[in-house]
């Protein structure tokens, strides 16, 4: 490997990810209102691939209350957790901005206000979010995206020469204002404050496999085209001229890294809620104990995302007793230090 060339994934930190990711689940699968004993667990899943039949020890409710309740919260936990992990590595490599986390074009801003709509018009309220087919997800979906394109179109106006600073500075102007759209719906609804402000904070409540199915496809799709252009966001890092001197289009390149981690995250998002942070935990500190390069962290940034949430998760659920915690608030007080932390030890902001 040359000098300067920026590391690629050591399988140490691949096997590392993978246990971390199965220890998160069998965690999160046993623990809760109900504990169940770890061991079981794991054989019960164990029993879940064909033809294999082994004797977990659970009781026929346990086997319920692990295959029809905690599986699909804790298989959706994974898939949030790592698209919104993925999507803040994505976004701070492409603007070269070590504060960048996927609510920086709006895409939460844009999200609330959809979900806020079908709310206060009736289609649903808090307690129907989960498992629709139609409305509350694909509002949140098609606002983040709308969102999006919104921050896109007002970065353009700055000709193209644009630094990566203007779409950070659109993406303030549309939160802002959408969010002031979400505060007038509010207003004048006043009946749906608490349904959607319970979305707001953030949960992975789950009435089955339907959220997981909603999500799944549109976190392969990111993942895909992320993880496939791992190799271009470290050459974006050294800057658009040299980027474009060894033959790289840094603006196709950064719209397109953009565009899919949008959409991962606005798919997160529609299913879970307003989870803010996990965007710049976990990507830092991946960065300072796996290094910087993109060929690692992004990878490394799925599994232990995934794995972050899913605990987080089984601390909102266990740390407050009889009461869940809304993720949000939970991430939100893991997240707000380890900014402060990151702003302060961060010399400059290179856009």
């Amino acid at each position: 490997m040359g000098a300067g060339r920026p590391a690629g994934l050591r399988p140490a930190w691949l096997v590392a990810g993978v246990l971390t990711v199965l220890f998160a689940t069998i965690l999160g699968l046993a623990f809760g209102s109900v504990s169940l004993p770890p061991g079981g667990v794991a054989v019960e899943m164990l029993n879940l691939i064909p033809g294999v039949r082994l004797d977990s020890g659970l009781t026929e409710r346990e086997v319920a209350i692990l295959t029809q309740l905690r599986l699909p919260r804790v298989v959706l936990g994974l898939l949030v957790g790592a698209m919104l992990a993925l999507a803040g590595a994505a976004y701070q490599g492409a603007f070269r901005n070590p504060l960048a986390d996927p609510h920086l074009l709006g895409v939460a801003a844009g999200a609330g206000l959809g979900v806020t709509a079908v709310i206060v018009l009736g289609a649903t309220s808090a307690d129907g979010i989960t498992g629709l087919p139609i409305g509350v997800p694909m509002a949140a979906f098609a606002g983040a995206l709308g969102a999006v394109a919104l921050t896109w179109l007002l970065g353009a106006a700055g000709g193209r020469d644009r630094s990566p600073a203007t779409l950070i500075l659109a993406g303030v102007a549309v939160s802002a204002f959408l969010s002031a759209a979400q505060t007038y719906l509010l207003q004048r609804h006043m009946e749906s404050v608490r349904d959607v402000y319970s979305w707001m904070l953030g949960r992975l409540s789950t009435a089955g496999w339907h959220d997981v199915l909603v999500v799944l496809p549109y976190t392969v799709i990111t993942s895909a085209i992320v993880l496939a252009l791992r190799r271009e966001l470290d050459v974006l890092t050294v800057g658009d001229a040299e980027a474009t001197s060894l033959g790289l289009h840094p603006q196709r390149s950064r719209y397109l890294l953009i565009i899919a981690a949008s959409l991962g995250t606005a798919a997160a998002v529609s299913v879970s809620g307003l989870i803010g942070f996990v965007g710049i935990i976990v990507p830092h500190t991946l960065r300072l104990l796996a290094g910087p390069g993109n060929r690692a962290l992004l990878p490394l940034s799925v599994l232990f995302g995934a794995a972050f949430l899913v605990l987080t998760d089984l601390l909102a659920r266990t740390a407050g007793g009889d009461a869940e915690i809304p993720i949000g608030v939970v991430t939100a007080f893991l997240g707000a230090p380890f900014f402060i932390l990151v702003l302060r030890t961060s010399r400059s902001v290179a856009v």
